[in-house]
Protein backbone atom coordinates (compact mmCIF):
# COMPACT_ATOMS: atom_id res chain seq x y z
CA UNK A 1 0.00 0.00 0.00
CA UNK A 2 1.25 3.90 -0.79
CA UNK A 3 -0.29 6.30 1.21
CA UNK A 4 -2.40 8.83 -0.47
CA UNK A 5 -0.79 12.45 -0.05
CA UNK A 6 -1.90 15.23 1.39
CA UNK A 7 -0.71 17.60 -0.35
CA UNK A 8 -0.33 21.06 1.93
CA UNK A 9 0.78 23.23 -1.40
CA UNK A 10 -2.48 22.64 -3.34
CA UNK A 11 -4.28 23.54 -0.25
CA UNK A 12 -2.27 26.73 -0.01
CA UNK A 13 -2.74 27.17 -3.21
CA UNK A 14 -6.28 26.72 -2.94
CA UNK A 15 -7.14 29.24 -0.23
CA UNK A 16 -4.45 32.30 -1.43
CA UNK A 17 -6.74 33.03 -3.94
CA UNK A 18 -9.31 34.49 -1.46
CA UNK A 19 -7.19 36.06 0.69
CA UNK A 20 -5.65 38.18 -2.17
CA UNK A 21 -9.33 39.15 -2.81
CA UNK A 22 -9.16 40.47 0.72
CA UNK A 23 -6.37 42.50 0.70
CA UNK A 24 -7.38 43.93 -2.38
CA UNK A 25 -10.27 45.52 -0.70
CA UNK A 26 -8.09 46.45 2.37
CA UNK A 27 -5.35 48.39 -0.56
CA UNK A 28 -8.76 50.09 -1.69
CA UNK A 29 -9.45 51.26 1.81
CA UNK A 30 -5.99 52.63 2.02
CA UNK A 31 -5.13 50.02 4.46
CA UNK A 32 -1.58 48.16 3.60
CA UNK A 33 -1.59 44.77 6.10
CA UNK A 34 1.09 44.19 7.88
CA UNK A 35 2.76 41.26 10.16
CA UNK A 36 5.84 42.24 12.12
CA UNK A 37 7.95 38.97 12.97
CA UNK A 38 10.14 39.18 15.90
CA UNK A 39 13.01 37.07 15.25
CA UNK A 40 15.93 36.83 18.61
CA UNK A 41 19.31 35.91 16.39
CA UNK A 42 18.68 33.78 13.07
CA UNK A 43 17.64 29.75 13.69
CA UNK A 44 18.31 28.56 10.22
CA UNK A 45 14.93 26.60 10.58
CA UNK A 46 13.34 29.98 11.64
CA UNK A 47 14.76 31.86 8.42
CA UNK A 48 14.07 29.65 5.94
CA UNK A 49 9.85 29.57 7.43
CA UNK A 50 10.09 33.41 7.59
CA UNK A 51 11.47 33.80 4.10
CA UNK A 52 8.54 31.62 3.23
CA UNK A 53 6.69 33.69 4.57
CA UNK A 54 7.58 37.16 2.97
CA UNK A 55 7.35 35.30 -0.68
CA UNK A 56 3.61 34.53 0.34
CA UNK A 57 3.13 37.62 1.31
CA UNK A 58 3.87 39.71 -1.77
CA UNK A 59 1.76 36.78 -3.41
CA UNK A 60 -1.56 38.06 -1.81
CA UNK A 61 -0.75 41.56 -0.83
CA UNK A 62 0.22 41.83 2.87
CA UNK A 63 3.83 43.18 3.66
CA UNK A 64 5.82 41.13 6.00
CA UNK A 65 8.74 42.68 8.20
CA UNK A 66 11.51 41.44 10.19
CA UNK A 67 12.81 42.44 13.52
CA UNK A 68 16.00 40.76 14.13
CA UNK A 69 17.30 41.04 17.85
CA UNK A 70 20.68 40.27 18.80
CA UNK A 71 20.81 36.50 19.97
CA UNK A 72 21.62 37.82 23.52
CA UNK A 73 18.52 39.81 23.72
CA UNK A 74 16.84 39.10 27.72
CA UNK A 75 13.27 39.09 28.06
CA UNK A 76 13.25 42.57 28.90
CA UNK A 77 14.16 43.64 25.94
CA UNK A 78 11.99 41.17 23.91
CA UNK A 79 9.13 42.50 25.58
CA UNK A 80 9.66 45.95 25.26
CA UNK A 81 10.06 45.34 21.45
CA UNK A 82 6.90 43.73 21.27
CA UNK A 83 5.62 46.29 23.12
CA UNK A 84 6.67 49.17 20.48
CA UNK A 85 5.92 47.36 17.69
CA UNK A 86 2.18 46.76 19.73
CA UNK A 87 1.82 50.32 19.44
CA UNK A 88 2.19 50.74 15.90
CA UNK A 89 -1.18 51.41 14.04
CA UNK A 90 0.29 50.91 10.88
CA UNK A 91 1.12 46.96 11.80
CA UNK A 92 -2.06 44.58 12.17
CA UNK A 93 -0.19 41.74 13.52
CA UNK A 94 2.94 40.53 15.46
CA UNK A 95 4.53 36.91 16.00
CA UNK A 96 7.02 36.02 18.07
CA UNK A 97 9.35 33.45 16.09
CA UNK A 98 10.24 30.36 17.72
CA UNK A 99 12.28 28.69 19.20
CA UNK A 100 13.64 30.95 21.64
CA UNK A 101 17.53 31.15 22.03
CA UNK A 102 18.15 29.09 25.62
CA UNK A 103 17.37 30.59 28.63
CA UNK A 104 14.37 32.77 26.81
CA UNK A 105 11.08 32.23 28.38
CA UNK A 106 7.62 32.24 26.46
CA UNK A 107 5.73 32.85 29.77
CA UNK A 108 7.23 35.22 30.55
CA UNK A 109 7.17 37.01 27.43
CA UNK A 110 3.93 36.60 25.31
CA UNK A 111 1.67 38.45 27.33
CA UNK A 112 3.41 41.98 25.70
CA UNK A 113 1.90 40.90 22.44
CA UNK A 114 -1.83 42.81 22.20
CA UNK A 115 -4.15 40.53 21.89
CA UNK A 116 -5.84 41.86 18.97
CA UNK A 117 -2.73 41.43 17.21
CA UNK A 118 -1.50 37.58 18.45
CA UNK A 119 -2.06 36.26 15.29
CA UNK A 120 -0.08 33.17 16.04
CA UNK A 121 -2.43 32.94 19.40
CA UNK A 122 0.47 33.03 21.66
CA UNK A 123 -0.50 35.63 24.22
CA UNK A 124 -2.16 33.52 26.74
CA UNK A 125 -5.43 35.26 27.04
CA UNK A 126 -5.86 33.54 23.50
CA UNK A 127 -4.67 30.75 24.46
CA UNK A 128 -7.15 30.43 27.45
CA UNK A 129 -9.75 30.83 25.50
CA UNK A 130 -9.04 28.12 22.94
CA UNK A 131 -8.58 25.51 26.17
CA UNK A 132 -12.57 27.04 27.41
CA UNK A 133 -13.52 26.61 23.06
CA UNK A 134 -15.15 30.43 23.67
CA UNK A 135 -13.47 31.95 20.40
CA UNK A 136 -10.40 32.40 20.94
CA UNK A 137 -9.59 35.40 18.33
CA UNK A 138 -7.05 33.91 16.46
CA UNK A 139 -6.06 30.00 16.33
CA UNK A 140 -2.45 29.53 16.14
CA UNK A 141 -1.28 29.21 12.62
CA UNK A 142 0.69 25.16 12.77
CA UNK A 143 -2.64 24.24 14.86
CA UNK A 144 -5.01 25.75 12.17
CA UNK A 145 -2.90 24.16 9.19
CA UNK A 146 -3.61 20.56 10.84
CA UNK A 147 -6.95 21.37 10.63
CA UNK A 148 -7.16 22.56 7.73
CA UNK A 149 -5.35 19.25 6.11
CA UNK A 150 -7.48 17.11 8.58
CA UNK A 151 -11.21 18.76 6.40
CA UNK A 152 -9.55 17.38 3.52
CA UNK A 153 -8.49 14.09 4.73
CA UNK A 154 -10.59 10.44 4.65
CA UNK A 155 -11.21 10.56 8.36
CA UNK A 156 -13.24 13.82 8.38
CA UNK A 157 -15.53 14.68 9.89
CA UNK A 158 -13.73 13.23 13.33
CA UNK A 159 -16.23 12.59 15.32
CA UNK A 160 -15.57 9.44 17.07
CA UNK A 161 -11.94 9.49 15.69
CA UNK A 162 -9.05 8.14 17.94
CA UNK A 163 -6.64 10.32 17.32
CA UNK A 164 -2.92 10.78 18.78
CA UNK A 165 -0.59 13.29 18.94
CA UNK A 166 3.12 12.98 19.60
CA UNK A 167 4.39 16.00 21.25
CA UNK A 168 2.83 18.49 23.94
CA UNK A 169 4.01 21.76 23.79
CA UNK A 170 2.00 25.46 23.57
CA UNK A 171 3.21 25.81 20.15
CA UNK A 172 1.26 22.94 18.18
CA UNK A 173 0.34 19.78 20.85
CA UNK A 174 -1.32 21.38 22.94
CA UNK A 175 -3.34 23.30 20.98
CA UNK A 176 -3.73 20.89 18.09
CA UNK A 177 -5.41 18.73 20.40
CA UNK A 178 -7.54 20.94 21.80
CA UNK A 179 -8.80 21.96 18.29
CA UNK A 180 -9.55 17.87 17.60
CA UNK A 181 -11.11 17.27 20.19
CA UNK A 182 -13.40 20.38 19.55
CA UNK A 183 -14.71 17.93 17.09
CA UNK A 184 -15.73 15.09 19.27
CA UNK A 185 -12.53 13.27 18.41
CA UNK A 186 -10.63 11.04 21.51
CA UNK A 187 -7.64 12.47 21.89
CA UNK A 188 -4.25 10.68 23.55
CA UNK A 189 -1.58 13.29 24.08
CA UNK A 190 1.99 12.04 24.27
CA UNK A 191 5.48 13.27 25.28
CA UNK A 192 9.16 12.05 26.15
CA UNK A 193 7.86 10.92 29.74
CA UNK A 194 5.43 8.80 27.57
CA UNK A 195 6.15 5.26 28.36
CA UNK A 196 5.27 3.32 25.98
CA UNK A 197 4.35 6.03 22.30
CA UNK A 198 3.61 3.40 20.06
CA UNK A 199 1.40 1.27 21.99
CA UNK A 200 -0.59 4.67 21.54
CA UNK A 201 0.29 5.18 17.81
CA UNK A 202 -0.48 1.79 16.65
CA UNK A 203 -4.08 2.02 17.86
CA UNK A 204 -4.75 5.78 16.60
CA UNK A 205 -6.87 6.35 13.22
CA UNK A 206 -4.45 10.02 13.05
CA UNK A 207 -1.33 10.47 14.14
CA UNK A 208 -0.92 14.42 13.90
CA UNK A 209 3.07 14.15 15.19
CA UNK A 210 5.27 17.17 16.28
CA UNK A 211 8.24 15.96 18.11
CA UNK A 212 10.78 18.09 17.33
CA UNK A 213 12.65 14.81 16.56
CA UNK A 214 13.92 13.93 12.80
CA UNK A 215 11.90 10.66 11.49
CA UNK A 216 11.26 9.29 14.90
CA UNK A 217 7.71 7.93 13.33
CA UNK A 218 7.98 4.93 10.81
CA UNK A 219 6.23 1.91 9.42
CA UNK A 220 6.10 0.29 12.87
CA UNK A 221 4.59 2.74 14.64
CA UNK A 222 1.34 2.99 12.46
CA UNK A 223 -1.44 0.67 12.30
CA UNK A 224 -2.64 -0.01 8.46
CA UNK A 225 -4.85 2.79 6.81
CA UNK A 226 -3.99 5.49 9.57
CA UNK A 227 -3.61 9.10 8.79
CA UNK A 228 -0.48 11.06 9.54
CA UNK A 229 -0.13 14.07 9.92
CA UNK A 230 3.75 15.43 10.40
CA UNK A 231 4.14 18.77 11.53
CA UNK A 232 8.50 18.64 12.22
CA UNK A 233 10.61 20.57 10.46
CA UNK A 234 14.17 19.86 11.75
CA UNK A 235 16.96 21.37 9.28
CA UNK A 236 19.57 18.48 9.17
CA UNK A 237 22.68 18.95 6.71
CA UNK A 238 21.13 21.28 4.74
CA UNK A 239 17.73 19.35 4.27
CA UNK A 240 14.78 19.92 6.26
CA UNK A 241 14.05 16.47 7.72
CA UNK A 242 10.32 15.95 9.29
CA UNK A 243 9.18 13.99 12.30
CA UNK A 244 8.02 10.73 10.56
CA UNK A 245 10.02 8.85 8.21
CA UNK A 246 8.41 9.40 4.80
CA UNK A 247 9.18 6.56 2.97
CA UNK A 248 8.23 3.95 5.88
CA UNK A 249 5.53 5.21 6.61
CA UNK A 250 3.90 5.98 3.67
CA UNK A 251 3.81 1.81 3.04
CA UNK A 252 1.30 1.54 5.73
CA UNK A 253 -0.43 4.67 6.00
CA UNK A 254 -3.46 5.78 4.30
CA UNK A 255 -3.17 9.50 3.87
CA UNK A 256 0.21 11.14 4.89
CA UNK A 257 2.02 14.70 4.58
CA UNK A 258 5.00 15.28 3.31
CA UNK A 259 8.13 17.98 4.27
CA UNK A 260 8.57 20.12 2.86
CA UNK A 261 5.21 20.25 1.38
CA UNK A 262 2.83 19.86 4.33
CA UNK A 263 2.02 20.93 6.71
CA UNK A 264 4.14 24.32 6.35
CA UNK A 265 2.56 25.94 3.06
CA UNK A 266 -1.27 26.04 5.08
CA UNK A 267 0.39 27.09 8.03
CA UNK A 268 2.00 30.46 5.87
CA UNK A 269 -1.48 30.68 4.77
CA UNK A 270 -3.20 30.16 8.19
CA UNK A 271 -1.05 32.89 9.39
CA UNK A 272 -1.50 35.24 6.93
CA UNK A 273 -5.47 34.55 6.92
CA UNK A 274 -5.00 35.84 10.63
CA UNK A 275 -3.07 39.34 9.36
CA UNK A 276 -5.95 39.88 6.89
CA UNK A 277 -8.61 39.36 9.71
CA UNK A 278 -6.79 41.85 12.09
CA UNK A 279 -6.35 44.58 9.45
CA UNK A 280 -10.22 44.00 8.34
CA UNK A 281 -11.02 44.21 12.57
CA UNK A 282 -8.90 47.62 12.63
CA UNK A 283 -10.45 49.39 9.56
CA UNK A 284 -13.42 48.91 11.19
CA UNK A 285 -12.84 49.96 13.94
CA UNK A 286 -11.22 52.96 12.70
CA UNK A 287 -14.78 53.10 10.94
CA UNK A 288 -16.80 53.03 14.01
CA UNK A 289 -14.40 55.83 15.11
CA UNK A 290 -14.72 58.29 12.55
CA UNK A 291 -18.58 57.88 12.19
CA UNK A 292 -18.96 59.18 15.51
Amino acid sequence: MTARMLDGRAVANELRAGLAARTAALRAAGVLPRLLVVMVGQDESSLAYVRGMRTLGERIGVDVVIDCLPLGSDDAGIRAALERHGADAAIHGIILQQPLPPGRSIRAIADAIPVGKDVDGTNPFNQGRLAFATGTRFVPATPAAVMLLLERSAKWPLRGRDVTVVGRSNVVGLPVSLLIMAQNATVTVTHKETVDIRAHTRRAEIVVVAAGSPRLVDAEWLRDGATVIDVGTTMVNGKLLGDVNFESARTVADEITPVPGGVGPVTNVALMRNVISAAEAALAHTSRTVSF
